[in-house]
């Protein structure tokens, strides 16, 4: 007997070192990214102590991220009939994990800069300069202008997507990719 992986074993574990990998880009640690793709590519619910057996991380560990997971929305606990564990499946529709994510990134990352803009623009409003020039504080202000209305157009580009949804994506896309082209 072999102790070879499957195709199948082998190509899952490929997915979840590149999602693991992928998360730093998206803000979150490795392990819970690892633990994401694994329930996304899991057919049965999950236990911790298979989390921890397949990714070979401490209990604590798995706990801390699957909590994590399970607040963003991402994951939710499940219990089978007869075990007394805790078991976790993943949402599988990428477009509501998109939206999951989105909907969590926006709450914890865009919202509080936009309100940081709008305190740090109230705190020099009309205010005498000190040691500051009146032109210094203008060219801040105007810069803070800028960035809160880059952000709010993203964000109003993700709410565009959001409404058109899955199906309205690939117009999107497509009338996207003719404004790139002229």
């Amino acid at each position: 007997m072999s102790d070879m992986p499957t195709p199948l074993e082998a190509a899952k574990a490929l997915f979840i070192r590149r999602w693991g990998e992928m998360g730093g880009y998206w803000g979150i640690n490795r392990t819970m990214a690892e633990i994401h793709a694994l329930l996304f590519v899991s057919t049965e619910p999950i236990c911790t102590d298979d989390v921890m057996e397949k990714l070979m991380i401490s209990r604590g560990n798995a706990s801390m991220n699957l909590r994590s997971l399970v607040d963003w929305g991402l994951i939710e606990r499940v219990h089978l009939r007869g075990d007394r564990k805790e078991y976790f499946i993943c949402q599988t529709d990428v477009w509501q994990m998109f939206e999951t994510i989105v909907r969590q990134r926006r709450r914890r990352e865009v919202e509080p800069i936009l309100e940081t803009i709008a305190r740090c623009k109230d705190m020099v409003a009309g205010k005498p300069e000190g040691r500051g020039t009146a032109e210094e504080s203008a060219v801040y202000r105007q810069r803070l202008d800028e960035m809160n209305k880059f952000l709010e157009t993203i964000g109003t580009l993700v709410d565009l997507l959001m409404k058109v949804g899955p199906r309205g994506i690939g117009h999107i896309s497509n009338t996207m990719a003719a404004l790139a082209a002229r």
